[in-house]
C-alpha cells in the first residue's frame, strides 16, 4: 500500500483537487471573496436587525417569526417538519425568551459577518453561522439560507486556508511572528 504524504505548504502531486481547496495556502485567494461576501450577508443581515426597535426592544419581530414558524394550518403542511423544534419554539415563545434572543441573534449576525470580513476566527464564525442557518431553515424559513449553509460549511472545512489572508494568520502564528521581530531587534547593531 503506497503512503501519501502532504506538506502543510506544497501539497505533493498526489493529493486531490478537494484536499489542496481545504489545505493549501495559495487557495486563500480563492476562499477571501467568498468569506467576505458570506460576510457582508451576515453584516447586512445584523445590522438592520441591530437598528430596528423590533429586534432590540423586545424582541417584537423575533416573537411573531416564532409565532408564525409554530402555527398549525387547517390545510396543507405546517412551516416547521419536525414536532420537537415546534416544541422547542413554543417553548422559547412560552418562556418569552425571544425578549433577549432578538437581541443576541441581531449582535450575533452582526459579530459573524465582521469575523468573516476581517478574517477573524474564521472557523468559530463560520460554525456559528452554519449554526444560524440551520436554525432558520428548521423553523420553515428557507430563502437564501441553504446557500449560505453550504458557504459556511465549505469555509468551516477550509478554516485554516480560509483566514489565511486576515486576521487569522496574525492569530495562529504569533509566536512566530513576535521571535522574528526579536530576532531582528537582537540583531540590530547596538548604539556605543
Amino acid at each position: 500500500m503506497a503512503t501519501i504524504s502532504v506538506s502543510r505548504n506544497i501539497p505533493s502531486e498526489q493529493t486531490s483537487l478537494v484536499q489542496r481547496l481545504f489545505t493549501d495556502r495559495r487557495v486563500a485567494l480563492l476562499w477571501l471573496p467568498i468569506r467576505v461576501w458570506l460576510g457582508l450577508q451576515w453584516l447586512e443581515a445584523g445590522s438592520h436587525k441591530i437598528t430596528e426597535a423590533a429586534w432590540m426592544n423586545g424582541g417584537v419581530a423575533l416573537k411573531g417569526f416564532w409565532t408564525g414558524a409554530v402555527a398549525m394550518p387547517e390545510g396543507g403542511r405546517p412551516p416547521i417538519a419536525f414536532d420537537w423544534y415546534r416544541s422547542f419554539l413554543q417553548t422559547l415563545l412560552d418562556a418569552e425568551a425571544y425578549t433577549w434572543f432578538a437581541k443576541l441573534i441581531a449582535v450575533g449576525e452582526t459579530m459573524i459577518g465582521i469575523a468573516l470580513i476581517l478574517g477573524a476566527l474564521v472557523g468559530v464564525a463560520a460554525f456559528f453561522g452554519a449554526f444560524l442557518n440551520w436554525n432558520f431553515m428548521m423553523a420553515g424559513s428557507a430563502s437564501t439560507n441553504p446557500l449560505l449553509f453550504v458557504i459556511a460549511i465549505a469555509l468551516l472545512l477550509a478554516w485554516r486556508v480560509s483566514g489565511y489572508i486576515g486576521l487569522d494568520y496574525v492569530l495562529f502564528n504569533a509566536r512566530r511572528i513576535r521571535d522574528r521581530v526579536a530576532t531582528r531587534h537582537d540583531n540590530l547593531p547596538s548604539e556605543a
